[in-house]
């Protein structure tokens, strides 16, 4: 019986699709007009995408339709006949709410459009949309996203997309417009794995950087040489090319702009607490995730939440004051 309900639903959303398909998918809803999703709306209306935005901040909405979003008052209006809805959302109980609430996104998207979530959620979020979007005739994938603010606004993102592989093609050109690199990486919610497993190395490599980068200066190394020696050896990374936690070594890091404009240091703790309840699901041991959950939550209880996670480093180096 279940098997049936799943191909019937299959069946009215490839019908559903079929009705538009001479649709280019040039008309899109997007939820979440933030740091990240206000660049990347923003990027789609310069590519010629017709884009609806919503989001509960009116700040965040007249920003948006300063760069061609056409504002919308509520989210049904937003997702009103479009093509394509693309969220970018800050919990689990948000994108729960936006998705499947009496007055969401499945209640009143058109039959036959595509729905994207580029949240960082729980993987189990997604599998509960997917079957009741499918089933209304819609299509769902997870795509959560890599590259910070700094990839939305230069249109460099990466996207990790879970679901069937057609609701993974069909956007790529949309997907183009804000990412240089997608990836489809299974079944529905393995986008989510991959994005948790990402930020999980990324807290911790961070966290690394700003550990070691602290000892050496404070043993006398000046901050750029050892940023140099660190670039040409066995350690570069990310964390040091990019993303580097001493100020005024790297000019585009937050650190460098007083660790504003980054990836908050509250996500990141709400991002390895999902990687965490993610492992002790599967019983998978992260000791050095663990370590770095704990001290993120320090930056954040100090204070420090809004800053880029990178402040770390400040936090460190206070330490040795005292």
């Amino acid at each position: 019986m279940a098997a049936r309900t799943i191909l019937s639903t299959q069946c009215l959303y490839t019908a559903a699709r079929r009705a538009y398909s001479s649709n280019t998918d040039k008309n899109v809803a997007f939820l979440g007009l933030g740091n990240m999703g206000g660049f990347m709306a923003a990027n789609l209306v310069k590519k010629g995408f017709t884009v609806r935005g919503y989001d509960p901040s009116k700040d965040a909405l007249n920003a948006a339709a300063k760069n061609g979003v056409t504002p919308a008052n509520s989210i049904a209006a937003a997702v009103d006949g479009v093509d394509v809805v693309v969220s970018i959302l800050t919990s689990n109980k948000v994108v729960l709410d936006v998705y499947l609430g009496k007055d969401g996104v499945v209640a009143h998207a058109k039959k036959g459009s595509l729905l994207i979530d580029s949240s960082t959620i729980d993987p189990n979020v997604p599998k509960q949309i997917f079957p009741i979007a499918l089933e209304k005739g819609l299509g769902f994938t997870d795509a959560p996203v890599s590259g910070g603010v700094m990839g939305a606004q230069n249109a460099t993102l990466a996207f990790m997309a879970g679901g069937r592989k057609e609701d993974f093609e069909r956007p790529l050109p949309l997907l183009k417009v804000m990412g240089a690199k997608q990836f489809h990486c299974g079944e529905i919610g393995s986008g989510q794995v991959a994005k948790l497993t990402n930020n999980m190395l990324m807290g911790i490599t961070g966290m690394a950087t700003a550990e070691c980068m602290n000892m050496g200066i404070k043993m006398g190394l000046e901050p750029k040489v050892l940023l140099d020696v660190l670039n040409n050896s066995s350690a570069r990374s990310w964390s040091t090319e990019v993303y580097c936690p001493v100020p005024g070594l790297v000019p585009t890091a937050p650190s460098s702009r007083n660790y504003d404009g980054g990836f908050k240091n509250e996500l990141m703790v709400k991002d390895l607490e999902l990687a965490s309840g993610m492992a002790l699901g599967i019983r998978s041991p992260i000791p050095l995730g663990a370590v770095a959950t704990q001290l993120y939550r320090i930056v954040q209880s100090r204070g420090y939440g809004q800053k880029d996670f990178s402040f770390v480093f400040q936090l460190l180096k206070e330490e040795n004051k005292n």
